[in-house]
């Protein structure tokens, strides 16, 4: 496994040794055998660059994933083989978290399991696959920000400063 992380924005300090930690916890939850992924955390000019570029859409999203990967299957049909990478707005994650009342950490942490989710072949572009990945991504979330205490920016484990 090789999860790389930049921090390329300065909105919010992001302790990077966590969000690598709970992306290791996330890829062997979903039994992902061998990773090569980097995470880019991003500022909104910065995003909104990327959106443009390459998908053509104006304006802020909350995270941008770039497939580099053959499409390696295991024997049930679900790749055993992840490389990509994610960019990851915090900007795009603190507009969104005060709108969902939850944190911005959490917020940030679904952005890298939707973007895994979408290097496993998920889909959200057709309604029914897309409830069908935002209830894999609602699960995972729920599990990693119990695990690392995401939505408590003041308890001991936590992904900022």
């Amino acid at each position: 496994m090789n999860i790389v992380i930049a921090n390329r924005q300065r909105t919010r300090k992001i302790n990077l040794r966590l969000l690598e930690q709970i992306t290791g916890d996330l890829l062997a939850d979903l039994k992902i055998e061998n990773a090569e992924l980097g995470i880019n955390l991003v500022a909104a000019p910065e995003m909104i660059s990327l959106n443009e570029t390459f998908l053509q859409h104006e304006g802020l999203t909350d995270v941008i994933t770039f497939d580099y990967a053959e499409k390696l299957k295991a024997e049930s049909g679900r790749r055993k083989c992840l490389h990509g990478e994610l960019f990851v707005c915090v900007d795009e994650a603190i507009i969104q978290a005060k709108k969902f009342r939850t944190s911005w950490r959490a917020e940030m942490v679904r952005y890298v399991v939707h973007g895994v989710l979408h290097l496993l072949g998920h889909d959200d572009m057709r309604a029914a696959a897309r409830r069908r990945m935002k209830r894999e991504e609602n699960r995972l979330s729920r599990a990693l920000s119990r695990r690392f205490s995401l939505a408590q920016p003041g308890r001991a484990v936590k992904l900022s400063g």
